[in-house]
């Protein structure tokens, strides 16, 4: 049956349909690879946040946290721990006061900030790609479409009889080509709103633990 769809199809619509069909497979490869680092990144990030309540050294916490290596939270705390110490360091040789203030809570807080966006960014990298799958691959697909019904009826003029079986098939032909376009992009408009959503979950867990290590760093290290 699938054969026979695609036997008469000319070439501009079989194009089209490999472009849907190349779209597709992509979008689909694209899904589990996001879904296997999304949840990666979940459940370390959940991990990683139980480790650091439950621990009462920031050194102790950094040697655990390179065990979470997908974990967007634990890179965000190494980001911050990192300029912690360097401004403990800075206090404690001999560098001026006015020193130490510029590169307290302030480096700290730019330090987090800069991680998160740099985690943000890689967890929303090909995002784009099934946003623009989900955008375009019904339009794509209606092109295909109707190229291949103005075949069908140009064909029309040269053939014996003005029937519509003679030019049903050709329609049919070219409907797969909206069809396909519809099934590339239903699962990539699906699996793009997903994973924004885990996204946007994961961005709020790492401000709200920028806001904790913040306080803490204040009440214990940047007085």
């Amino acid at each position: 049956m699938i054969e026979h769809l695609f036997s008469g199809t000319g070439p501009v619509v079989m194009a089209v349909l490999w472009i849907l069909v190349a779209a597709s497979a992509a979008s689909w490869g694209i899904t589990f690879h996001k879904l296997r680092q999304l949840r990666r990144a979940r459940i370390q990030s959940e991990r990683f946040v139980q480790v650091f309540w439950e621990s009462k050294s920031l050194g102790q916490i950094h040697t655990a946290s390179l065990e979470y290596e997908h974990s967007p939270v634990a890179h965000v705390f190494r980001a911050g721990y990192q300029e912690l110490m360097r401004f403990t360091r800075a206090r404690r040789s001999d560098v001026s006061e006015s020193e130490i203030e510029l590169g307290g809570a302030a480096n700290v807080e730019r330090a987090m900030r800069r991680a998160t966006n740099q985690e943000v960014t890689r967890l929303e990298k090909m995002l784009t790609f099934l946003a623009t799958t989900a955008s375009t691959a019904p339009f794509i697909g209606l092109f295909g479409t109707v190229w291949g019904i103005m075949n069908a009826f140009r064909g029309l003029s040269t053939a014996q009889t003005s029937s519509i079986q003679a030019v049903a098939p050709g329609i049919s032909e070219a409907l797969v080509a909206t069809a396909v376009g519809l099934a590339a992009a239903i699962p990539a408009v699906v699996g793009f709103n997903h994973f924004n959503r885990e996204v946007q979950v994961l961005h709020t867990d790492m401000e709200n633990f920028s806001s904790e290590f913040l306080n803490i760093a204040e009440r214990h290290f940047l007085k």
